[in-house]
């Protein structure tokens, strides 16, 4: 089988791409390194090939589709910092680029796609535990730009008939996660801080919780879902448990932590209804907290050129995320 994994050197599409490998497949990494990481690629860089190009722009890159059974497109830019500061960036990346591979997985007739989405589409919940169902109410360009990348591929699923599912990740976690230079994915943060024995900066009280799903069941997901018959269904992957982010702080270990001020348009809470992937593809978290942090904590100096966030630096990045979603 040959597989085309878009995004494949960033943290959860280089963690695929070694799934991929352990099942036998011939795989293609199409990344443009804008977040991604080549040292992610190190270890299997004689097996796999590696195209520097940009999804969100038309060119060779397309040629790859050809022959190719199974697409995953996880290419995309995250964060919500950034997002408010350029959105234009952002609609290009995830709604263009969307755009861009499943019109190259339309031509080439792949035989199965996997949409990586953002349960940040949900907002903020009305209710918990969160279902597919659930209103959808985008907060933040980024949010919004991948809920426009998931009705691009469920219409092209629609019209064209193209064998597409899309997974609603939570909060993922692991090794590799995103050390890039802008103020995002709690984990980058806190790693990078307690590297530095410098405080954890916690947001609001901290007894707020996340859905955090280690980034290996994510990956069992993704396999469950491009393996199973299913075309044009929308699942919700997630841990099904809720954790708060003071017991986050609690797991690293580490008792220096400064409150910062609460944010306009963060849910208190994020949990996943999981039944329905439970129901139509047999897949299950099997990874707890306390080992997923266990697991990072063994692997903590991927984090040491992480950025080391301070509550100044991080006033400075968020004052236009306040200034444009307090709407108290």
């Amino acid at each position: 089988m040959r597989s085309i994994v878009t995004g494949g050197a960033g943290f959860i599409g280089s963690h695929l791409v070694d799934k991929l490998l352990t099942l036998g497949h011939e795989v293609v990494v199409l990344d443009n390194f804008s977040t991604g990481r080549p040292e992610n690629l190190n270890h299997i860089k004689d097996k796999i090939k590696l195209i520097n190009c940009d999804v969100s722009q038309t060119g060779n890159w397309s040629k790859e589709f050809r022959n190719t059974g199974w697409v995953f497109h996880v290419a995309g830019l995250a964060d919500i910092v950034p997002s408010i500061q350029n959105p234009d960036g952002y609609f290009k990346s995830n709604v263009l680029g969307t755009l861009n591979v499943i019109e190259a997985c339309k031509k080439n007739k792949v035989k199965s796609i996997i949409y990586l989405a953002s349960a940040s589409c949900y907002g903020i919940p009305d209710k918990y535990p969160t279902s597919e169902k659930s209103k959808i109410k985008p907060e933040y360009p980024y949010a919004l730009t991948k809920l426009l990348g998931e009705q691009l591929v469920m219409h092209w699923v629609k019209i064209y008939n193209l064998p597409a599912v899309s997974l609603r990740l939570f909060n993922v976690y692991g090794t590799r996660s995103r050390t890039s230079g802008t103020y995002g994915a709690v984990f980058g943060v806190f790693l990078a801080q307690k590297l530095a024995d410098a405080p954890l900066t916690i947001v609001g009280d901290g007894k707020q919780t996340r859905d955090f799903t280690y980034v290996s069941d994510v990956i069992n997901a993704i396999i469950c879902a491009v393996q199973s018959n299913k075309k044009g269904e929308i699942y919700n992957v997630g841990s099904g448990r809720s954790v708060s982010v003071n017991r986050i702080a609690e797991l690293l270990g580490t008792k220096k932590i400064t409150y910062i001020p609460k944010r306009p348009g963060e849910p208190d809470n994020s949990l996943a209804d999981i039944n329905k992937i439970i129901k139509d593809l047999g897949w299950k978290p099997k990874i707890t907290i306390e080992e997923g942090m266990e697991i990072i904590l063994k692997n903590i100096n991927y984090w040491k050129k992480a950025p080391v966030w301070t509550p100044s630096s991080i006033a400075k990045a968020t004052k236009e995320w306040f200034e444009l979603l307090d709407r108290k």
